[in-house]
């Protein structure tokens, strides 16, 4: 059983241009992300979903750059980009995130790791109920299933949002986590999205006295909280 994370971006952003290569202290903030989903998972087993489009043409040459794997597929059908990418590394359970999640829970990505790992469940999600901030978003899913379950993908909201179809009928063997430790963290807005986004996010790395994977929902949220005093 192979379990692998698809990152899903793309350059040409609306709200944000080239957001996903912007860098806070010299970083890009997808170098961001897939250091903390390394917290979890290996280099084998992490790729980059982009678009065959030209405008996405600086995500490829930063993969090659740092070695990393990628897929270019669809810019518009995102799940058939997401599927594709998947198989492209074999992976029997991919977990999804997007571009804009600066601040993955690597404690949540292991939990849905584990999880897919017992072979029991189709569709595993944080995302049911919004516990967690946006930013945070982890899905995972069993790649056969959602390949059959591609098909059916018919209208046009549900090929652009991976996982909106496995949200209207979730699977039988559906497992969603909840969180439940860390209180008015319910819907934050955490992704990068906008300008605005990109400086609060920035604050919030500028003010970490440890490496930002060593920090866990809780403890940015702290931070976040003394950012809006």
């Amino acid at each position: 059983m192979k379990i692998g994370v698809v990152i899903l971006c793309r350059y040409n952003s609306k709200r944000l241009p080239g957001k996903i290569l912007k860098k806070i202290n010299d970083k890009p903030i997808l170098e961001y992300i897939i250091e903390r989903v390394k917290e979890v998972f290996d280099n084998d087993s992490i790729i980059i979903a982009t678009s065959k489009e030209k405008s996405d043409e600086p995500i490829v040459r930063y993969c090659l750059n740092k070695q990393i794997n990628f897929y270019r597929g669809s810019l518009n059908n995102v799940a058939k980009r997401f599927i594709d990418a998947s198989k492209s590394l074999s992976l029997d359970y991919a977990i999804r995130i997007n571009g804009d999640n600066l601040f993955v829970d690597i404690p949540t990505l292991k939990s849905i790791s584990d999880k897919l790992a017992t072979g029991k469940y189709q569709f595993v999600s944080n995302v049911h109920k919004r516990t967690y901030p946006k930013g945070m978003s982890i899905e995972g899913v069993d790649s056969n299933y959602y390949e059959k379950k591609l098909r059916h993908f018919t209208e046009k909201e549900d090929r652009e949002h991976v996982t909106l179809k496995l949200y209207k009928s979730p699977p039988s063997n559906t497992f969603f986590i909840y969180n439940k430790e860390v209180k008015g963290v319910e819907g934050l807005q955490l992704a990068v999205d906008t300008e605005k986004d990109l400086n609060i996010s920035s604050e919030i790395i500028y003010r970490m006295t440890k490496h930002h994977t060593q920090y866990n929902l809780k403890e940015i949220f702290e931070i976040y909280k003394k950012l809006m005093i």
